[in-house]
């Protein structure tokens, strides 16, 4: 534990984020997860889904969980396998 003042604000500030990053990236991922079964049950009305992901991928973006590049990679490849799943 740190004895320094600043030191320790920082450990507290640095455990607060790294809680709001973690949420962030947890909700992302259960929106894809939420998004595979989508595709596997019904790949017509997945597009829904899909919106919704894309919004949860780009809002961990925006709060720099992910990096941008990485979030435009994911959700590409959600589209590439939603358009192969309902051919």
């Amino acid at each position: 534990m740190p004895n320094i003042k600043s030191a320790k604000k920082r450990v507290k500030v640095s455990a607060t984020k790294n809680l709001r990053n973690r949420m962030v990236k947890s909700g992302m991922r259960t929106s894809v997860k939420k998004l595979n079964v989508a595709i596997n049950a019904d790949p017509a009305n997945a597009a829904a889904q899909l919106s919704a992901t894309t919004s949860a991928i780009d809002k961990a973006a925006a709060k720099g969980v992910i990096h941008k590049n990485a979030a435009n990679r994911k959700k590409a490849r959600l589209a590439k396998q939603l358009a192969k799943a309902a051919v």
